[in-house]
């Protein structure tokens, strides 16, 4: 723990960022895939930095009841407050409270970090949003004769108010974007569009293939027909119609999960997709409704290590100051940045490699 520790900090020597801590996490069996995750979210600094604040602001509050967020909270503080530079740290209250909460996290069984992620980023808005909304009723509770002052309500809202828009916490500025799903009836060119949100976005891949194809194929016109025929509203009847999924707005992060654990019908199980998918350093958006192309820096990568979805381990790479390194639970160490490409995955079925990117964290760096 200590040689790993010095040995980083000599490696860095007077490159170590000011103020930035490198800590590893302790493995409670089979933990690697909670591990990676929060190695990737405390440098996705934006995130670490609201998450501090919130840390800040709660701390003190006696009746706080413990949920992930608040373990998520004193974990990142513990780290960024260690007057060491590296080590190791035990997230133990967060796991006790991640097996608490959710059964599926419960066994010692090897864990998907995707599904992890997901279920996290989605419980902590759940959380901020009860927060706001009790907030919002004590400040009501507070103020009757405001309520008194503006008169009657109609269908719950006070005359001419507007019905409000639904919260955005800071997990939401961070990471949710907006897909556009449109379909265009051929008979009648009329465009029907549905807006959805998402957190991160999950891209079937091909072999020798990179993301940029992987986000055409999720962006490409889909034909309608036969069977599958849509019913146009101003036709009043089913007609053949081309469809597509197009990124509207982009978020802050932009989180990829390949999608390297198909359903084999003829196995009658998942297999690992080794395929060899290059991700880029830089990765440019278009086609979207901002003005101008996107453009986004890789700061994290989350690797599957193994060669089944039912066994193996999860590591992650992270840039930080220009410095790349690699969290592998209570190890921590400096890597090139050529090494990035080894984790592209393999051009053959059989190969040595097993090590594969799975998660993709990229953070905008021309937006505000």
């Amino acid at each position: 723990m200590g040689a790993s520790g010095s040995k980083l900090e000599k490696a860095l020597g007077d490159n170590f960022p000011e103020g930035e801590h490198y800590f590893g996490l302790e493995n409670f069996g089979n933990t690697c895939y909670c591990n990676s995750v929060l190695q990737a979210l405390y440098f996705c600094v934006p995130f670490r930095e609201q998450l501090l604040q919130y840390y800040g602001k709660n701390k003190n509050t006696t009746d706080a009841e413990e949920n992930l967020l608040t373990c998520l909270a004193e974990l990142f503080s513990q780290i960024s407050s260690q007057k060491r530079k590296t080590g190791v740290i035990a997230p133990k209250r967060f796991v006790q409270r991640l097996k608490k909460q959710n059964e599926l996290f419960r066994s010692y069984m090897h864990q998907d970090a995707h599904e992890f992620l997901n279920y996290l980023l989605n419980e902590l808005v759940d959380i901020l949003e009860k927060e706001a909304q009790v907030a919002k009723d004590d400040q009501e509770t507070l103020l009757p004769s405001e309520k008194i002052a503006n008169g009657p309500k109609k269908n719950g809202l006070a005359n001419g108010a507007k019905k409000e828009p639904p919260l955005a916490t800071w997990v939401h500025k961070n990471f949710q974007g907006i897909l556009t799903n449109e379909t265009r009836c051929l008979q009648c060119e009329t465009v029907t569009a549905r807006d959805e949100t998402f957190f991160d976005l999950s891209l079937d891949i091909e072999q020798n293939s990179s993301i940029t194809s992987c986000l055409k194929n999720f962006s490409s016109t889909e034909t309608l027909n036969a069977e599958d025929k849509f019913f146009c509203d101003k036709c009043c009847s089913l007609q053949e119609a081309q469809k597509r999924m197009k990124i509207k707005r982009p978020p802050r992060v932009l989180v990829i999960h390949l999608k390297r654990f198909k359903y084999m019908e003829q196995l009658g199980r998942y297999k690992k997709l080794s395929y060899r998918v290059v991700f880029p350093l830089e990765l440019r958006l278009s086609d979207t409704d901002e003005e101008a192309d996107i453009e986004y820096s890789l700061f994290a990568v989350v690797v599957h290590v193994g060669s089944g979805p039912n066994h193996g381990h999860y590591v992650c790479l992270v840039k930080n100051h220009n410095h790349w390194l690699c969290f592998d639970d209570e190890t921590v160490e400096a890597v090139d940045e050529s090494s990035v490409q080894t984790f592209f995955g393999s051009t053959q079925d059989f190969n040595n490699n097993t090590d594969h990117g799975y998660i993709l964290f990229y953070e905008s760096i021309n937006r505000n």
